[in-house]
């Protein structure tokens, strides 16, 4: 233990577990983020057992280059935990999340800015189905501000006018990208009818991209009685 100098220690466990794997001794040093399950295994029989670039970038991620600044400007190891625990105490550095990878949770310790909130909050409305009013709830709000009473949310209208902008953005990128595309396109079509007797139907484009199958709904559209040809023929040339 008294290797263990680097500032980069404090964002860890101070006494690490010992494990035996495959006959191999190694120490494991937890992440001290409450919520943060992520463990950094360090193998002695191999010759970067003191490497702690694994700890770098882990923390990079989990905790933000603000405080890891901070840290690593610190004169030793006793001195970046107080530092850590200065953050924590005083808030300036609190616990937001981020979506990263196929459903992945990663956590930070540092606060979302207003531009960041924004798209967030974009975001959440859109794959969740969130009515644009749930910014003035006050369970919502309570959630969001308590012990932080300062923290940004936007107006509903505010967050309306954005998914506008946003669905527009992303709707001139999607038709570049069609158009822009060196292979064959396969476009489908498929029906269906709504617990109120509405029918739907639904215009969906298939492609490789980068060595992957990727999938998009083109358009939906509520209709009454239509014919797949006039179908076809109103939703194409918009793409």
């Amino acid at each position: 233990m008294r290797d263990w100098k680097a500032p980069i220690y404090a964002f860890y466990s101070p006494v690490p577990i010992i494990e035996h794997i495959s006959g191999r001794c190694c120490h494991v040093f937890k992440c001290l983020t409450k919520s943060c399950k992520h463990c950094v295994w360090c193998f002695l029989d191999t010759g970067d057992r003191a490497s702690t670039s694994n700890m770098w970038k882990h923390v990079k991620s989990c905790w933000g280059e603000n405080i890891l600044k901070a840290v690593n400007e610190a004169a030793g190891l006793d001195i970046a935990r107080d530092v850590i625990k200065n953050y924590t105490i005083n808030g300036s550095i609190t616990m937001t999340f981020e979506q990263k990878g196929k459903g992945k949770l990663t956590y930070s310790h540092q606060q979302h800015t207003k531009a960041e909130v924004c798209v967030e909050i974009v975001r959440w409305v859109a794959e969740n189905l969130q009515p644009y009013e749930i910014m003035k709830d006050r369970g919502f709000q309570s959630l969001m501000k308590t012990g932080r009473p300062e923290y940004y949310l936007p107006h509903p209208s505010t967050v309306s006018h954005d998914v506008k902008i946003v669905f527009a953005k992303t709707w001139n990128r999607i038709a570049k990208i069609l158009q822009a595309y060196d292979g064959a396109l396969n476009f489908g079509t498929d029906a269906w009818m709504s617990p109120n007797h509405k029918a739907f139907i639904a215009f969906s484009v298939h492609l490789v991209k980068e060595g992957k199958p990727l999938s998009m709904v083109l358009n939906i559209i509520e209709v009454a009685k239509v014919s797949a040809m006039l179908m076809l023929e109103w939703i194409v040339p918009q793409w």
